[in-house]
């Protein structure tokens, strides 16, 4: 057999790949596939919109499960999962590509505090993801139907059903089980999409391109940085640069870490030239704010949409305690310091759960494009309630 990495680069294109290192789907034969398989035939939408979304992502991914011998069908997951999409969540808040719940993602190590989400970063949810997928199949001895039935609805649903059946003298196999009704129809979603993507031609579908070139490459960054001044020194624009790293949900990296960005391929010179001419305090803007009488911490961080850890760690504040008079340093979005130095009156809506850009924006008379220059949004999708906006509505800015 080929070493993974020389076979990867031999392929034509990934769905090519694909096809090479699919395992669970040609064993397979189920109504319950067969009824999926049809439903994604009569929606191929969903199979173009998810693969357009997956074109960025789908080299990586596809890379490290045959890294790890995995079948390939583990790479489609995300399909099933979330469309591809990063920036997808739940009901359940389930978050990213991979729906990782907020206790399986603490225990896989996925940071997530205001500034980040490691469930939306596909490269440590990736990881994640897969470091879960194996300690399943290890757990259920190399069953992988089994194993992506408990990634589904938790492990401990898998094993007692599969004990229920066993001492009833019935089969154990996932066929056989009797689990929640979304993880009756999970797996068979998993390999109807593969079915989908190794008959293709067959079914009359036809798959977007999808290179067998990697899209980004790994830069290091040792410091905060703002995300659209680090669009500006790669050279691309602020969405694609929000696509390639949507763990970070603000304007910035995490002044913590992880001190990375992803670019696309041969981006990455350039970037690291542009960089190297930045001083770390210059990378992200910084506001000046003067402590008046009655403010609290609390206060403040809610005006420029920051948190109480954020400015007591970038003042090195002990407490909560701050005197009027005093100056505090707040980290804010560089478009936004610019238009408030014109003299144009800000505003901050608290974003309610229902709303969209286009409401609020409507609500106060501004461009749905104005109202997401400002707060640096690329996906409509990110808005989340509870979320600060910062408003100019009697600004003639043009956004």
């Amino acid at each position: 057999m080929k070493p993974v990495k020389a076979e990867q680069e031999a392929a034509k294109d990934l769905w090519s790949l694909t096809r090479r290192h699919l395992e669970l789907e040609p064993l397979i034969d189920q109504p319950r596939v067969d009824a999926v398989l049809a439903e994604y035939r009569k929606n191929d939408s969903f199979v173009r919109h998810a693969s357009d979304r997956a074109k960025l992502y789908y080299y990586f991914v596809l890379g490290e499960v045959l890294k790890r011998d995995m079948p390939a069908e583990i790479a489609l997951l995300p399909f099933v999962e979330s469309g591809y999409d990063p920036l997808a969540i739940s009901p359940s808040k389930a978050a990213g590509a991979w729906q990782f719940i907020p206790s399986t993602a603490q225990l896989f190590k996925l940071k997530r505090n205001w500034w980040y989400d490691g469930r939306q970063d596909i490269v440590a949810s990736t990881n994640a993801a897969l470091d879960y997928l194996q300690y399943l199949n290890d757990r259920f001895e190399g069953d992988w139907l089994l194993s992506l039935a408990a990634y589904n609805c938790g492990e401990g649903c898998v094993s007692r059903s599969v004990k229920r059946n066993l001492r009833a003298g019935k089969a154990g196999d996932y066929w056989s089980l009797k689990l929640p009704r979304e993880t009756q129809r999970y797996v068979p979603k998993l390999i109807a999409m593969a079915r989908l993507v190794d008959k293709a031609d067959e079914y009359g579908i036809t798959l977007p391109d999808m290179p067998n070139t990697p899209y980004f490459e790994m830069v290091n960054i040792d410091s905060q940085v703002e995300l659209i001044k680090a669009a500006k020194m790669a050279g691309i624009d602020l969405e694609l640069m929000k696509k390639l790293n949507p763990g970070f949900r603000q304007w910035a990296t995490d002044p913590n870490g992880p001190h990375r960005l992803l670019l696309p391929i041969g981006k990455g010179p350039q970037f690291e030239a542009a960089l190297s001419k930045v001083p770390a305090a210059q990378r992200v803007t910084w506001t000046r704010y003067q402590i008046r009488s009655g403010d609290t911490l609390s206060q403040i961080a809610r005006r420029f949409d920051t948190t109480i850890d954020v400015i007591r760690s970038g003042n090195k504040l002990s407490s909560n305690q701050i005197r009027a008079g005093k100056t505090l340093l707040i980290p804010t979005r560089s478009n936004v310091v610019t238009l408030a130095s014109t003299g144009a009156k800000e505003q901050i809506h608290r974003v309610q759960s229902g709303e969209s850009i286009w409401k609020i924006a409507q609500h106060y008379g501004v461009s749905p494009d104005q109202l997401a220059d400002w707060n640096q949004i690329s996906d409509s999708r990110s808005l989340r309630p509870g979320q600060n906006l910062i408003l100019y509505p009697d600004s003639n800015n043009p956004g």
